[in-house]
């Protein structure tokens, strides 16, 4: 494992951002954020500004939902911030709120202002963060960073090229990039120089020499200076030639580069110096990165997450403003690409995201990429007893079922709130022969009462699903008749050259269970089909110098 500062370890919060950062996150030790908002990009600009009436909704995220709505909870965040914010801050809001009124970009921007004043307070003074957003509130966002950090701090507006957008559009230009706004906490920023490749144009056009002998591209460099009126650089070069010139070095810099064979003499009698292609980092990065493609169906690092961001994009921005041992932050942590970044690039890194789904795909994502070289971290917020368990069924039904189905590795059956189950919570993949189809466990989650009639729902989801095992986790011990029930199901064997194990059709674990280290039994011959893999990346090395291990 890489090595951290004593007393450190990497850390995954559960739960909302704002919270966690109050009661977590100390004030002034925090060198890099990065954070990418959810906001619903696919709503029409019209709706998103359109009034809503009623109090019930509340601006959460849930798992791949990015929709904000005005209610009560934005409602009181308005009055804490115009109340005992920061007085820009609540200036700039209270002028929002009479131009955009009561919606859900109010509601969006509401929520974001009083989490961005809390990154304010973690951030060191030479701390940078970076925000990502669309551009449909980027120009309001920005007006937010401002009050927050102070125009002064402000450092960049990035635009990511992020595809190239087929022309659909008959009243205006179809949108292909991204904003990343880039502010510092003071003039004390950390920031180092970082490149992007060279385009082949660009290395066909300027390295066209080649030295015969090593094969090495060079392009050649005037060592003429402009100035004429520099004595102590006007000497005889080449030695021997008897032709005094003013030169851009010293001559002791100019005999060394001679001695080295570095120099080449135009039929003019111009030096000229050899700037081989392979000693060059690339071009420097300006504010316009078109060079990084977004995720798509067919990359390796693809984890199917709906805003996933690719990992070239996150390198970037930490190898830019951090240095290895600084601690990077993502309060909006997704599918954890900047974690996973950071660690590669050996950085300490604290996530947050304020669903189970998210977290369990983190841990996989770590894991995966990672295997025995991952540095050690702890998940916080997530329950650790059966009380805890009990209080977040409680709170939330659907942050129950995720956090259980995380418990034994198994997907979601389904993404939204809304979907019908169906009779199915979860599933996991597994392969027990050599046909090279996956088999099915399928999974239900239940944090209330249970009896035996669900038990022979089970079943009958098992012969509908076509699936190999059904497992039910309940809170609650099950019944002597819940549990003659499922031993009624039967047995499953896989293929009896493989092994001559037998695991139960059907399964009944408790969360105790669980969390005292229980596992759901079926197959495991071969890596579990569940999720997608994350391929396995060595620490420090970039995207395209990374060996699959």
């Amino acid at each position: 494992m890489t090595q951290q500062p004593t007393g450190w370890a990497n850390k995954l919060y559960f739960g909302d951002n704002l919270d966690i950062l109050r009661i977590h996150v100390p004030g002034e030790s925090v060198d890099l954020i990065y954070l990418d908002p959810p906001f619903n990009s696919q709503a029409t600009y019209n709706v998103l500004f359109g009034e809503k009436n009623g109090t019930e909704s509340q601006a959460q995220i849930a798992a791949f939902e990015d929709t904000w709505h005005w209610g009560l909870e934005p409602e009181r965040t308005f009055h804490e911030v115009v109340t005992a914010g920061p007085k820009r801050l609540a200036d700039l809001l209270i002028a929002f709120r009479g131009f955009l009124g009561a919606n859900d970009m109010m509601a969006y921007l509401v929520m974001m202002a009083i989490r961005l004043a809390e990154l304010h307070r973690v951030l060191k003074p030479t701390g940078s963060i970076f925000l990502h957003c669309d551009p449909t509130a980027s120009h309001y966002l920005k007006l937010l960073m401002d009050a927050v950090f102070d125009p002064k701090n402000f450092k960049n507006e990035i635009i990511w090229g992020r595809s190239s957008p087929k022309s659909h559009m008959t009243k205006r230009f179809p949108s292909g990039h991204d904003v990343i706004l880039f502010y510092g906490k003071s003039d004390l920023n950390t920031f180092q120089k970082v490149y992007m490749p060279h385009r082949p144009e660009y290395i066909r056009s300027h390295y066209r020499h080649i030295e015969p002998d090593t094969g090495r591209s060079y392009r050649l460099d005037n060592l003429m200076n402009p100035n004429p009126d520099r004595p102590n650089l006007s000497y005889e070069f080449p030695p021997g030639s008897g032709t005094i010139k003013v030169w851009r070095w010293t001559r002791a810099r100019m005999m060394k580069a001679w001695e080295e064979g570095r120099i080449v003499i135009s039929k003019g009698g111009i030096a000229e110096y050899k700037r081989y292609l392979d000693q060059q980092p690339g071009t420097p990065c300006k504010t316009l990165w078109a060079d990084i493609p977004p995720i798509n169906s067919q990359a390796r690092e693809r984890l199917h997450y709906p805003t996933q961001k690719p990992e070239a994009l996150l390198e970037r921005i930490i190898r830019a403003a951090s240095t290895e041992g600084d601690l990077v932050l993502d309060p909006f942590c997704g599918c954890g690409t900047t974690i996973t970044v950071a660690e590669r690039l050996k950085r300490r890194w604290m996530g947050i995201d304020i669903t189970h789904l998210a977290i369990a795909l983190m841990k996989h994502r770590l894991a995966n990429t990672f295997g025995d070289d991952l540095s050690s971290y702890v998940v916080m917020g997530d329950p650790k007893d059966l009380s805890s368990a009990q209080a977040l069924a409680e709170h939330d039904r659907y942050q129950f079922e995720w956090w259980a189905l995380s418990l034994i590795d198994a997907r979601p059956a389904q993404d939204r709130k809304k979907v019908a189950d169906r009779g199915v919570d979860g599933y996991i993949y597994f392969f027990d022969d050599d046909s090279g189809a996956a088999k099915k466990v399928v999974v239900q989650v239940k944090s209330g009462k249970v009896g035996a009639s669900h038990v022979r729902d089970l079943k009958g989801v098992i012969e509908r699903e076509k699936a190999a095992i059904g497992v039910l986790i309940t809170l609650n011990d099950p019944s002597r008749p819940m549990v003659e029930e499922g031993a009624s199901a039967g047995i499953y064997q896989p293929h009896e050259h493989l092994a001559k194990e037998t695991y139960p059709r059907l399964q009944i674990v408790t969360i105790s269970e669980l969390l005292a280290g229980k596992r759901v039994e079926y197959p495991r011959y071969a890596p579990v089909a569940t999720f997608k893999r994350a391929e396995r990346k060595l620490k420090d090395r970039p995207p395209s110098q990374q060996e699959l291990v």
